[in-house]
């Protein structure tokens, strides 16, 4: 996995924790999107989709293969804008989204936020969480997805503690 994921920020916002990172992809905004979009792109690198209806409304499910059964969060799709926007709102892990701008034929710039209410572990939990899984996508983007078998926390505990401390 590569360690040239840039640290995420947070913020409070109405109540719930606004968590924000911006990645400078060399790739394809069609190869990101495929990535961030499809059932085939995330297990790569985020999760299993059970379901996923690609359109406003649509119902979701996500099971996060790293976390055994309470991994599994339902809810909908709350933008879609193919190529562009991908966003679903699931239970536990809130507001979910995906922003894609192309830079070149072959860059792309990935802006995600994520929205949930919370105490302050979870969102150690979670800063920790999408930083580790962004390796992951780096890595499932140039040809070499995560194989599920072999993953652990440690980590994601480093990282976790990197974050309780700055």
């Amino acid at each position: 996995m590569t360690d040239v994921i840039p640290h995420g920020t947070s913020e409070t916002h109405d109540g719930a924790w606004l968590l924000r990172y911006e990645l400078h992809l060399p790739h394809p905004q069609e190869r990101v999107w495929t990535a961030v979009a499809t059932p085939e792109g995330l297990r790569g690198w985020l999760c299993a989709v059970d379901v996923l209806e690609p359109r406003l409304g649509g119902a979701v499910t996500l099971r996060w293969l790293n976390a055994g059964p309470e991994g599994v969060h339902s809810g909908h799709v709350t933008a879609w804008a193919p190529e562009t926007v991908a966003e679903y709102t699931v239970d536990l892990h809130g507001r979910i989204r995906f922003h894609l701008e192309s830079v070149s034929p072959s860059a792309t710039v990935l802006r995600f936020t994520n929205e949930f209410p919370g105490d302050d572990a979870l969102r150690l939990d979670c800063l920790a969480g999408w930083h580790d899984h962004f390796g992951f996508l780096t890595d499932a983007l140039s040809g070499r997805p995560k194989d599920w078998s072999t993953w652990s926390a440690g980590r994601w505990q480093e990282l976790r503690a990197a974050y309780a401390g700055g």
